[in-house]
């Protein structure tokens, strides 16, 4: 490469086009990682994709039979998928054999596998449910605590699920800041009961430069280069006591970080026999 660059240089000087090669030399480590990154993140979509699910509901007797409500991923063994409280905290429908499950698109074909919510982490709006049958690859959890502000990471889910189908989405992003949970309101009236609960206990977060949708809780926040999960997607959880006192909603989203998930499933191993 040196030999290379020494050799463009000694052309240029030579045809008068000296400013031009400090122009291309400037340009050439941003354009190769940039072309470094852009190179890894189709082939790591290939690896993830599988282990990316949409979370939802399905009863027998509804039209339509299939509900989606988020976004979720398996760990572990492949038979535990982990998603946002918030997206498993509507109450089935017992009565008429509601249950949760995981959709996703396989070999062109759509599949479901019904699933139990195993354990619960409202603090930290995280859920793991159970595959009652079947397995699906599992994602790694990488060390969220080694995560810097303005590192780039990807996100996919299935934003609007619901009527964009199961073809699960990517985008790109940066840790925009690290920062806690809640934040003082600047008024009384701000203030509710779920902010003073996050106040007295406050988190760090990460904070993105991307927009997600309904739809996207719950989606993983991964490394571009080894498809390690960092964080996982959050928007309304989060977003309610950061930004409560915005009219409009922002395009700022947030993602809990991993360590967390890893807390939850350490507490599943331990009350396992």
């Amino acid at each position: 490469m040196f030999k290379f660059i020494y050799l463009l240089g000694v052309f240029c000087k030579k045809h008068q086009l000296f400013y031009g090669f400090l122009l291309l030399l400037a340009a050439l480590p941003l354009t190769t990682d940039s072309l470094a990154a852009e190179a890894d993140l189709p082939l790591i979509l290939l690896r993830i994709k599988p282990s990316i699910v949409a979370v939802g509901t399905f009863m027998p007797t509804r039209n339509p039979r299939e509900i989606l409500l988020g976004t979720g991923f398996a760990v572990d063994d492949g038979r535990i998928v982990v998603t946002n409280a918030h997206v498993v905290a509507k109450p089935l429908d017992k009565e008429h054999l509601e249950q949760f499950a995981v959709y996703y698109r396989q070999d062109r074909k759509e599949h479901m596998l019904l699933a139990d919510v195993a354990a619960i982490d409202e603090e930290h709006d995280l859920a793991l449910l159970t595959l009652d049958d079947g397995r699906l690859p599992a994602l790694e959890i990488g060390d969220s605590l080694r995560v810097r502000e303005g590192e780039p990471y990807a996100f996919t889910g299935y934003p609007i699920g619901q009527i964009l189908g199961l073809f699960p989405v990517t985008h790109r992003s940066i840790i925009a800041a690290i920062s806690p949970n809640a934040i003082p309101a600047t008024a009384t009236r701000q203030l509710n009961v779920q902010m003073l609960k996050r106040l007295q206990a406050p988190y760090d977060v990460f904070q993105l430069d991307a927009t997600a949708y309904p739809g996207n809780s719950g989606s993983p926040l991964y490394d571009e280069s080894t498809g390690k999960v960092i964080g996982i997607l959050n928007k309304v959880f989060v977003q309610g006591s950061k930004e409560n006192a915005l009219s409009n909603p922002s395009g700022i989203s947030y993602a809990i970080p991993a360590e967390h998930i890893k807390a939850l499933l350490n507490q599943i191993d331990k009350s396992t026999p």
